[in-house]
């Protein structure tokens, strides 16, 4: 366990993030799991996405994951874990590339995004995932995108897609209502009218029309504040949406996604996460029909 006690010092200490990943990715290789990467959704940008399926994949759920980075950093290679870790739970894990500011705009990012959701259900089959019951999930700046792409028609509808084609979105402490804005970097990104800023929150989009969303926050979080997890929750709520919001005692904004993964054994995150997938995927043929609400309301 001692790989597990110098991990913060190497978060702290290295200043590289892809040695710190590079650890991380190899405390737990993925037991029973198969990689499929460098699967190209965008011959233009070069933008890649990698898939990671349990071994006997047969109409399993699958799960397009953003990662976080400010919208600025990141690389989907340092998110292997993360597809390990979904995939131990038997679901089709793929992990996409995304343009970064300053070198595209909100709509840069946005586009990426649905183009790889798009590419995702078209291709789920190949890798033993079911394409009715694909959902969107991201940490931070990812869970931004993933709550973007399943709020506002415009994203997905750029693909011919729309939010209730998927089964579900995950938010791993995600940015969804972080008005006002007065960083430059983030004017740059988002716009520097209210007008054009309003159309970057997820929250100005739920109209109850959505697919059921699980909101996953730390309470100890001090980059995304568990306020904007809470306002989304109440607005899906006052719309009808099903919805469900954790909140975890004692985690922050990094601990609670790699929680998610082979650094906390103790934290229920993963589970909540499986659960709900189980649970949307039972009832995603469903609701894609009638639009029925199904019960988030009992513990997860």
């Amino acid at each position: 366990m001692r790989a597990l006690a110098i991990l913060p010092a190497i978060l702290l200490l290295a200043g590289c993030h892809a040695t710190f990943f590079g650890a991380v990715n190899a405390l737990e290789p993925g037991a029973h799991v198969v990689a499929h990467r460098d699967n190209v959704f965008d011959a233009t940008e070069k933008l890649s996405l990698d898939v990671y399926t349990p071994a006997h994949a047969d109409h399993a759920p699958v799960v397009v994951y953003f990662y976080g980075g400010d919208w600025t950093t990141g690389k989907r290679q340092w998110y292997r874990w993360m597809g390990e870790a979904l995939a131990a739970q038997g679901m089709v894990a793929m992990i996409p590339d995304y343009r970064h500011a300053p070198a595209v705009r909100m709509d840069g990012f946005l586009h990426d995004g649905a183009d790889a959701v798009r590419w995702a259900r078209d291709h789920a089959a190949e890798f033993g995932g079911d394409p009715s019951r694909l959902f969107v999930m991201g940490h931070s700046a990812g869970g931004h995108i993933a709550a973007m792409l399943a709020t506002d028609k415009q994203w997905l509808g750029t693909v011919g897609m729309k939010p209730r084609d998927l089964a579900g979105f995950i938010g791993v402490a995600g940015a969804y209502d972080f008005l006002p804005l007065d960083e430059p970097r983030y004017v740059a990104m988002f716009g520097d009218t209210p007008a054009e800023q309003a159309k970057s929150q997820p929250i100005n989009f739920v109209d109850g029309d959505e697919p059921p969303a699980l909101l996953l926050q730390g309470e100890e979080d001090t980059e995304v504040f568990p306020s904007e997890a809470i306002s989304m929750e109440g607005l899906y709520r006052q719309m009808g949406e099903p919805v469900a919001l954790k909140l975890y005692p004692g985690l922050g904004h990094e601990s609670l996604v790699f929680a998610l993964g082979p650094l906390h054994r103790k934290a229920t995150v993963m589970q909540d996460v499986a659960t709900f997938v189980r649970r949307q995927s039972a009832t995603s043929r469903t609701t894609e029909t009638s639009h029925a609400a199904p019960d988030l309301q009992e513990p997860l």
